[in-house]
């Protein structure tokens, strides 16, 4: 008999979770250390960083009974990097510093770096020793790759939710056959 609740994989395995959990480290230590105390930027963007993080935990805690939420709870945690990619955009525009191009060197080895590692204290050991401008094309990157996870897991979810169905489709078969029909 197949499971009513699935016992659905450990959030922390997801690289979309390690991703956005740099992202959210990265984002505290930036803004402690960049941005003046009582700049309300500074809520936004650690708050925008702990969304992207939390709710990728909680969509994922939802996955075993509403489909709905896990999807509509990744695509938050989506919206609100996007939120803190605009904000990364923002300093770096209102301070003249300039945002790394594709193929530059800075952007190559960074996606490099960040395709390589989801390890937090591995990108806070390299943000200790350089300037703001640097750190925020840093998390610029970081950001662009989970996002880009995000759309994958959701295109994943969707794919699933197609063939397999929900919780209710779940339960309707697991009655029926229950019921011998």
């Amino acid at each position: 008999m197949s499971s009513l609740i699935p016992n659905i994989g450990n959030y922390k395995q997801l690289i979309s979770y390690q991703k956005a959990d740099v992202i959210y480290q990265l984002t505290f230590d930036f803004c402690s250390r960049f941005l003046n105390k009582g700049d309300r930027t500074i809520d936004q963007m650690v708050q925008a960083a702990r969304s992207g993080k939390q709710n990728i935990v909680e969509g994922c805690s939802a996955s075993s009974t509403s489909t709905k939420t896990e999807i509509r709870l990744i695509n938050v945690a989506k919206a609100s990097l996007k939120e803190l990619l605009e904000d990364y955009e923002d300093f770096l525009k209102t301070r003249r510093h300039q945002q790394w191009e594709k193929g530059g060197i800075e952007y190559e080895a960074m996606r490099k770096l960040g395709r390589e590692h989801n390890d937090a204290t591995f990108f806070l050991n390299i943000a200790a020793t350089r300037p703001a401008e640097t750190i925020a094309n840093m998390a610029i990157i970081l950001i662009n790759q989970a996002d880009y996870l995000l759309f994958r897991q959701l295109e994943r979810l969707e794919k699933d939710f197609i063939e397999n169905g929900g919780f209710s489709e779940r339960m309707t078969a697991l009655r029926k056959k229950q019921r011998g029909y």
